[in-house]
C-alpha cells in the first residue's frame, strides 16, 4: 500500500499517526514488510503518477504530516483550520495540493522568522548532507514554479545549464530556494522518524526504483550527459516496449540512458540514486528490470511503439559495479513479460527474485507458472500489485470455466476469493509473499490503484482507520503462522 493511501486528516496519506497506525496494523497481523510506491513529489501534469516524478532524490511535499508542523510550532491551529471537507475513501491531489502547499509556505515563514538553533542546526545539516541533489533539485522547483512549464521550454541559457545563468537564478530565487530545501527537510526528518518506528515494530520497508525517470524533472535537468539527448538536450530517444501479439505495444516517453557515458563514468549518477534510496528504505523493488540487459529505444519523433529497436543495457557490468561500491542489493526485480534467456541469467547471476502474480495464470494450463502451486523459492508472490486490479475485481470478471479451473488449483469455492488467493500465495514456495490491502479487505475493481494506459482515476485510494480491522489483523496472524511465514 502507498503511503498516499493510510488514514490523515488533510485529504491524502501522510507520514504521521495514520502512517504508524498502518505500521501497528501489521505488526499485530504479523506481518515484516510493508512495500510502497515510489516517495518522490508528483504533479498533476504527469497524472500525480508516482512513477512519473520531477525527481528521484527528493520526497514528496504532499506527504508531509502538517500536524508534526504544528507540534513543533510552526504551525498554529488556525492555520490548520478550517481543514476541507476530504473524502476519506480517496484523494483529490487539486484540493489537497492547495491547501498543504499553503500551509507548507506558512510553516517555512514561521521556521525562518522563529525556530530555535537546534533547529536551524539540523536544518543546515541536512542542506550540507544532501547537496548533491538538493542545490539542483531546490533551484529546479523554484524555476518550474517561476516559468510553470517543462524546462525544455525554458529560456535557452537555463534549459543549457550555463554556468552564469544559474549563478544569477540562484540569486535572484534564494528564498524560494531555501524554501524547497526546507520542505525537503521536514519530509527527511518526517520519513527517518516513521522508519524508526518501523523498525522498532519491526517492519522493513520495501521501497520502489522507476528504472526510468520523467523527461520533466530535475534529474534529466541537472545530469544530461547521464541521458541520450540532443545538443539542445532533447531525448534523442524515448523508452516503451514493442508491440507482441496481444497489443501495439507502448510508447512511454521517458529519456534513455547514455549507458556509454555512464560505464565511463563508473555510473556516478546511479550510485548516488542508488545511496538515497538505501538511505531510505531497506529492500528495493526494480520496476521494469528487463531495461538493465536490453532496453527498447523508440524514435523521439515517432509515436508508434514499434518503431524502435532494441538496444543492450551494461547488466551484469552495472550490477557488479553497484555491489563493489554500495555492498549487499536488497533488490526484488519486476521481471514480468519479455522474461528471456538473458534476463533470466541477468536475475539469476545476482540471485535477486523475481515476481510471480496469479493474475497472470492461465489457471486452466497445467504447470502454468503463475499458479502460486508452480512459484520458486527465489521468487516473491503477489496476490496483486499496484498495476492490476484487485483480485476480487479479477475474478468476478473471469468465465465461468477459468473460475472453475482457478477453484480446482487452489482448492476454493469462491465464497471468500480475497482469503483464498492469499493463503494460497501465503502457502507457495515463494522467499517472500505479498497481499495488497484491498485484497486484504476483500474490495472490487472500484479501489483499484492504477490502470497502465490510462490518465484519470488513479493513484487515489485511501483506507480509513476502521478499514484497518484488528478482526482483520487477527485473521492475517493466523494465516501466516499456519505456513510459517513471519
Amino acid at each position: 500500500m502507498h503511503v498516499t493511501s493510510v488514514p490523515g486528516p488533510h485529504g491524502i496519506g501522510d507520514l504521521g499517526d495514520g502512517a504508524r497506525a498502518f505500521v501497528d496494523f501489521l505488526a499485530d497481523a504479523e506481518q515484516s514488510m510493508w512495500q510502497f510506491c515510489p516517495l518522490g513529489p508528483t504533479e498533476p501534469a504527469m497524472a500525480n503518477s508516482p512513477y512519473q516524478s520531477t525527481s528521484s532524490f527528493a520526497g514528496n511535499p504532499l506527504l508531509i504530516d502538517l500536524t508534526d508542523l504544528a507540534e513543533r510550532g510552526w504551525l498554529t491551529d488556525d492555520d490548520l483550520g478550517p481543514v476541507p471537507d476530504f473524502d476519506p475513501h480517496a484523494v483529490d491531489y487539486e484540493r489537497v495540493g492547495e491547501y498543504k502547499r499553503s500551509r507548507l509556505r506558512v510553516a517555512f515563514d514561521r521556521f525562518d522568522a522563529e525556530a530555535t538553533d537546534d533547529d536551524r542546526a539540523a536544518f543546515d545539516a541536512f542542506r550540507e548532507r544532501e547537496a548533491g541533489w538538493l542545490d539542483d533539485y531546490a533551484l529546479f522547483a523554484a524555476l518550474k514554479d517561476e516559468f510553470r512549464r517543462a524546462w525544455i521550454d525554458w529560456p535557452t541559457e537555463l534549459k543549457t545549464r550555463d554556468p552564469d545563468a544559474l549563478a544569477d537564478a540562484r540569486a535572484e530565487y534564494a528564498d524560494e530556494i531555501r524554501y524547497r530545501e526546507f520542505v525537503q527537510f521536514c519530509f527527511d526528518e518526517q520519513w527517518r522518524a516513521l522508519a524508526d518506528y518501523a523498525d522498532e515494530k519491526g517492519i522493513t520497508l520495501v521501497g520502489d526504483l522507476p528504472i526510468y525517470v520523467a523527461l520533466d524533472s530535475a534529474d534529466v535537468w541537472a545530469a544530461p550527459e547521464a541521458f541520450d539527448l540532443t545538443e539542445s538536450n532533447e531525448p534523442a530517444v524515448v523508452a516503451g516496449v514493442p508491440p507482441n501479439p496481444n497489443d501495439s505495444g507502448q510508447r512511454w516517453g521517458n529519456p534513455l540512458y547514455d549507458w556509454e557515458t555512464l560505464r565511463e563514468d563508473g555510473y556516478g549518477w546511479w550510485l548516488d540514486r542508488l545511496r538515497r534510496l538505501f538511505d531510505l528504505v531497506d529492500v528495493t523493488r526494480i520496476d521494469h528490470f528487463k531495461g538493465f540487459d536490453e532496453f527498447w529505444a523508440i524514435d523521439a519523433d515517432s509515436d508508434d511503439p514499434g518503431d524502435g529497436e532494441w538496444r543492450d543495457a551494461p547488466g551484469h557490468d552495472f550490477f557488479e559495479t553497484v555491489e563493489r561500491e554500495l555492498g549487499d542489493l536488497p533488490f526484488i526485480v519486476e521481471d514480468l513479460g519479455f522474461l528471456d534467456a538473458s534476463l533470466v541469467d541477468l536475475r539469476d547471476r545476482f540471485a535477486f527474485p523475481g515476481m510471480r502474480v496469479p493474475q497472470y495464470a492461465d489457471w486452466c494450463r497445467e504447470g502454468d507458472m503463475y499458479q502460486p502451486m508452480h512459484y520458486p523459492e527465489s521468487s516473491v508472490a503477489y496476490t496483486s500489485t499496484h498495476d492490476t486490479d484487485t483480485f476480487v475485481g479479477y475474478y468476478r470478471d473471469l468465465d465461468d470455466r477459468t473460475r472453475d479451473c482457478l477453484h480446482y488449483n487452489i482448492g476454493a469455492d469462491g465464497s471468500e476469493i480475497h482469503w483464498s488467493i492469499i493463503d494460497a500465495v501465503w502457502n507457495s514456495a515463494s522467499v517472500l509473499a505479498f497481499t495488497t490491502t484491498q485484497d486484504l479487505l476483500g474490495l472490487g475493481s472500484d479501489t483499484r490503484f492504477n490502470t497502465p494506459g490510462t490518465q484519470t482515476g488513479n493513484w487515489e485510494w485511501r483506507v480509513t482507520r476502521e478499514g484497518l480491522d484488528d478482526g482483520v489483523a487477527d485473521r492475517l496472524a493466523t494465516l501466516t503462522d499456519l505456513h510459517i511465514r513471519n
